[in-house]
């Protein structure tokens, strides 16, 4: 196996009673793609998110990690803890060991690096949905992951924030950081991905390089489904 290999997927079903959520999906991530998770709601993408992440575990079949990596999420509406900016982003890293002095120090930079640092010190609560986006952004960036996971980054945001939220995700893959996030805005798809996997009833249908799937021959199903979204 590939030492680039950061998740390999062998015929992994999770299944929520009578809900099989993802079914038999097998395939394998490496270091630095830009995967794109898309799909109709209901398809799998979040279920396979959270099961990259350890949050919901195999039915069936089973997720190597060959090379043990740190990994955060963003999920689709963050949780704001009630208390400042700053201490939203210090709570995670002092949990994980840093000394309180230190963590508010590196909450800060994290902040400077979204372009919060203004806020430190306003309620997490009290932000905009953009500004609650890119707080938690800051939260991810701050514990320095190798692998970052996305649920629906961009969603409900008005465009200009949908604009810097994108536009820090750009800069943390250049910086060399996995992104696998799920989106239905197929613009910010071929902005910001490298690959595309497809899923469909929680089945994965196409997985091919972000030019062939809007350009290439897909499978009736992906097909339709493009020309669905893009119609």
């Amino acid at each position: 196996m590939s030492t680039d290999i950061l998740f390999q997927l062998n015929a992994v079903g999770v299944q929520f009673g009578r809900i099989h959520a993802l079914t038999d999906c097998t395939l394998s991530i490496s270091r630095g793609e830009r995967v794109a998770l898309v799909g109709a709601n209901g398809s799998g993408k979040s279920t396979l998110l959270r099961h990259l992440h350890g949050l919901v575990p195999a039915s069936s079949g089973h997720l190597l990690r060959p090379v043990p990596a740190r990994q955060a999420m963003l999920f689709q509406r963050p949780y704001m803890l009630r208390t400042s900016v700053q201490n939203n982003v210090a709570m995670g890293l002092w949990l994980g060991g840093m000394r309180w002095h230190a963590a508010r120090a590196q909450a800060l930079a994290a902040l400077e690096r979204v372009g919060l640092a203004a806020l430190a010190q306003r309620s997490g609560k009290t932000l905009s949905g953009g500004q609650q986006q890119r707080l938690a952004l800051a939260r991810a960036w701050a514990v320095k992951p190798q692998v970052f996971l996305l649920d629906e980054p961009t969603a409900s945001l008005d465009p200009a924030a949908k604009r810097e939220v994108e536009s820090l995700m750009a800069e943390f893959a250049d910086a060399g950081m996995t992104l696998i996030f799920s989106s239905h805005n197929l613009g910010q798809v071929k902005r910001l991905a490298s690959r595309v996997i497809y899923l469909e009833h929680g089945r994965v249908l196409a997985d091919a390089p972000v030019k062939s799937f809007f350009g290439g021959v897909l499978p009736p199903a992906a097909a339709q489904f493009l020309k669905g979204e893009l119609g």
